[in-house]
Formats: structure tokens, C-alpha cells, sequence
């Protein structure tokens, strides 16, 4: 069991530290409980930006930052950096990996989050990995620029152009993002680096098994973007739907293509940690909550973030974004406060602010106050709303003067292949197609 301790103040586990649970715990910093905070990791990620440190314009520091520096001035809150195995309702404990930590709790925050679903294929991750974490980033990173070098040792124009070839799985922000910077990349940053292959002739190609590209957005807006990508140079597959992937190997219906980098992010599935409550689970593996973010049959428990299947009006759906996060799990911990103090609970609503997108250099989309930008003032919103919410100042100096550097330069700051090889079952598969 855990440390023991005679401080008789409620205790309140939060389990995740990213937006929903980092903001929680800042939230119940301010009241008179006992806070415990468990994360698989020792940091905090802003994964808004998580695709930039993919395609080497940031590095992993510029994105991630201590979740005991974020917290070290809430004096009732103990980080503990641990997996969670399993959760015990009844018995109110988290078990944790190493068996020795198990945590009692009189209320418990889970924000475990999500990662990436291949809607029973999870054979195709080792080809394809998602982006949901710094490793993900690296690994990505890793196949990006190993694929421009396999691509000058080739020894036929047919290796070579499949080198050359990327392919995105999924039309979403992420998969749209990272569409619009492979090819700045490559015919502006890589334009005179390699003397064997001519690197502007990397070829992106961005599947979409709907209709259009960012569902979820402004029909207007998705539409801007879909043009941006095309005059970059992107394929866009829009109502194509992947039916096998392979290393090297992407089959769209009956259409087989070479390419060295597949890149998933066509859809999420929350952590399996929901499963251990015991309680309804919707199709994603969210837990579906009351509308007050507890979990029905247990009111000590609340769930927020990508990891709630929240109540909502159809016309205006709870997305899984980082701002839902930021306001789902403050409002979870002023409920604990109003449970402690034997008040009625009030319901969650979501405020949306905006959506937004970037696709390159000078060109964004975004819907803010009822209003559609797009171009370069939607480009700077963006970037100034980026750098406002980044964790600490330091990551907020850092990724300034990144953006700054490859703005003026079109160079990239994080160009370094540095993780070690593994074998194909390993987490970190090797790049392309052999």
C-alpha cells in the first residue's frame, strides 16, 4: 500500500496529467482537501503542437514541461508518476503497476485520455503509428526524415519515389496539419540538402474515409482548407476508405501504394482504464457521465476529457479538443468541492470558443466569435493563442524563437534522427518499407 499518512483532509485522486487533469488539480490547489496526481509520465504535454515536434519544426522540451514544476505551488497536491492498472469503485482504490502503490480515495478525477483506434486492425500501428504522445512524436520524426535518407541511398527511381511517398490515414485537425507541413518541408526546407533525389517531389497523399476533410468544422472553412492543401500539392482521397496497411504498403480499395512513411489519424479510442468502473461504455470506450461529469452509481467519481462521452444537444457535441479538457475538469473538482459542502451539483456545458487549423506558412483557417478567418490573419491567431496557453514560460520563449527561426529561414531546428532501432515488434518499428 502507499505511504501512510494521518492528514484526515479529503482525499482526491486525479488521474492523468494532461488538460483535464492538470487543470483540475490547479483548481482544487485552492481547496481544503488532499490531492494525489498519477501520470504514466513525468510531464505535462501540450498536444496541440504535438504534430510540429512530429515533422522536426520543435523539439519535445518546447511542448512538454514538469508536472511537478506546473504544480509546485500547490502545497496539497503529491505528483506520483506511476501506471494505473485498474480501478475498484466499491473498494474507492486506484492500483497502480508496481503494486505497492495503491491509493484509497474519497473522490477520484479520471482524465486518462485517449489514444489512437485502428477499428480492430491494431496489427497495422507498427506501419502506421498514431500521434498522441511525445514517443509517437519521435517515432514519426524518426520515419519523416529516415525516409528522405533511405530515399538518396536508393538504387532505382522505383524505391526511391516510394521513399518519396507519404500517406496520412484520417482527415481530421491532426491529419490535415500534418499534410499542409510535409510538403513546406520538403520543397522548402529540403530543397538544396540532398544531392541524389529532388526532394520537392515528395508526394502527400491525405485519406478521408468521408465526405470532406474536418467534419467537424465550418463546411466553408473545410472547404478553404482543402484548397490549400491541393495548391500545396497534396492528394486529397476524400469517401476512401483504407482497407489494408502493411510496412510500405497503404491498399485503398483496390489500389496498392508504396510508401516509405504511413502515418495514422483516423481515430480514437479512450484508455481502458473507463472499463475498470464497471459502468456503460459508449462505442469510443468513453464513459458515458451524467451531466454533471460523475459517473452514474458512483457520484464520487467524475470523469472529464477525452475519456467522457458527455451529455450535449446533437447540435452542438462535446468535441474531443484540448478546450473541452481545460473546461471539463475544473468544473468536475468545483462539483467535488460542491459534493464535500452537501450542495447540488450543476451540469456541464461546453463553451466553444473557436476551431481552428493550420496548413502551412500563412495559411490557417479558424471560427471564432461566430466569424470565419482564414489566411494570414487566421495564421497569426493561431499563433498567438499557441503560444498563450503554452505551460510555462520557458516553452513559450522557446517556441517563439523556433517559429521565428524557420519563418525567416524555412529551416526546421529539431532535424535529428536519434532514437535507436528496434525490431519490427518492438515500440519503436523501423522506417519504411522493407
Amino acid at each position: 500500500m502507499g505511504a501512510v499518512t494521518d492528514d484526515t483532509r479529503t482525499h482526491v485522486v486525479v488521474i492523468g496529467g494532461g488538460f483535464g487533469g492538470l487543470y483540475a488539480a490547479r483548481e482544487l490547489a485552492r481547496m481544503p482537501v488532499r490531492v494525489t496526481l498519477v501520470d504514466r509520465t513525468n510531464h505535462h504535454l501540450f498536444q496541440p503542437l504535438l504534430y510540429q515536434a512530429a515533422t522536426a519544426t520543435l523539439a519535445p522540451t518546447d511542448i512538454t514541461a514538469p508536472i511537478r514544476y506546473l504544480l509546485r505551488d500547490a502545497t496539497n497536491t503529491t505528483v506520483l508518476m506511476a501506471e494505473v492498472n485498474s480501478i475498484d469503485p466499491v473498494a474507492r482504490v486506484v492500483h497502480c503497476d508496481d503494486g505497492a502503490t495503491d491509493l484509497a480515495y474519497d473522490y477520484l478525477l479520471l482524465a486518462a485520455g485517449a489514444r489512437h483506434s485502428y477499428f480492430g486492425h491494431p496489427e497495422w500501428e507498427s506501419a502506421a503509428p498514431g500521434l498522441k504522445s511525445i514517443d509517437d512524436a519521435i517515432v514519426i520524426r524518426q520515419r519523416f526524415l529516415g525516409a528522405f535518407e533511405r530515399a538518396e541511398k536508393a538504387t532505382s527511381d522505383r524505391e526511391r519515389d516510394a521513399w518519396l511517398t507519404f500517406v496520412i490515414v484520417g482527415g481530421g485537425p491532426t491529419g490535415v496539419e500534418l499534410a499542409g507541413m510535409f510538403p513546406t518541408i520538403a520543397r522548402r526546407t529540403f530543397e538544396r540538402d540532398f544531392r541524389h533525389i529532388d526532394a520537392t517531389r515528395a508526394r502527400v497523399i491525405l485519406v478521408e474515409g468521408g465526405a470532406r476533410i474536418l467534419p467537424s468544422f465550418n463546411p466553408e472553412l473545410a472547404a478553404r482548407a482543402h484548397r490549400d492543401l491541393e495548391e500545396l500539392g497534396v492528394e486529397i482521397r476524400t469517401s476512401t476508405i483504407v482497407t489494408g496497411i502493411e510496412k510500405g504498403w497503404v491498399t485503398i480499395g483496390e489500389e496498392r501504394i508504396a510508401a516509405g512513411t504511413i502515418i495514422w489519424a483516423a481515430g480514437n479510442v479512450a484508455s481502458p482504464l473507463g472499463a475498470s468502473l464497471g459502468v456503460p461504455l459508449d462505442r469510443a470506450g468513453r464513459v458515458i457521465v451524467n451531466p454533471d461529469l460523475s459517473v452514474p452509481g458512483h457520484p464520487e467519481v467524475f470523469v472529464v476529457g477525452d475519456q467522457a462521452a458527455i451529455p450535449a444537444p446533437p447540435d452542438r457535441p462535446v468535441p474531443g479538443v484540448a478546450p473541452a479538457a481545460m473546461q471539463s475538469g475544473p468544473h468536475a473538482a468545483r462539483n467535488i468541492r460542491r459534493r464535500m459542502e452537501h450542495l447540488p451539483t450543476r451540469p456541464f456545458t461546453y463553451v466553444n470558443k473557436g476551431d481552428m487549423a493550420t496548413i502551412g506558412r500563412h495559411r490557417a483557417i479558424a471560427r471564432v466569435a461566430g466569424m470565419n478567418l482564414v489566411g494570414i490573419p487566421a495564421w497569426f491567431f493561431w499563433l498567438f493563442l499557441h503560444i498563450l496557453y503554452l505551460a510555462g514560460f520557458r516553452n513559450r520563449l522557446s517556441v517563439l524563437v523556433e517559429w521565428g527561426y524557420a519563418f525567416l529561414t524555412y529551416q526546421r531546428g529539431a532535424r535529428l534522427i536519434t532514437a535507436p532501432r528496434a525490431s519490427p515488434e518492438g515500440s519503436r518499428t523501423p522506417i519504411g518499407p522493407w
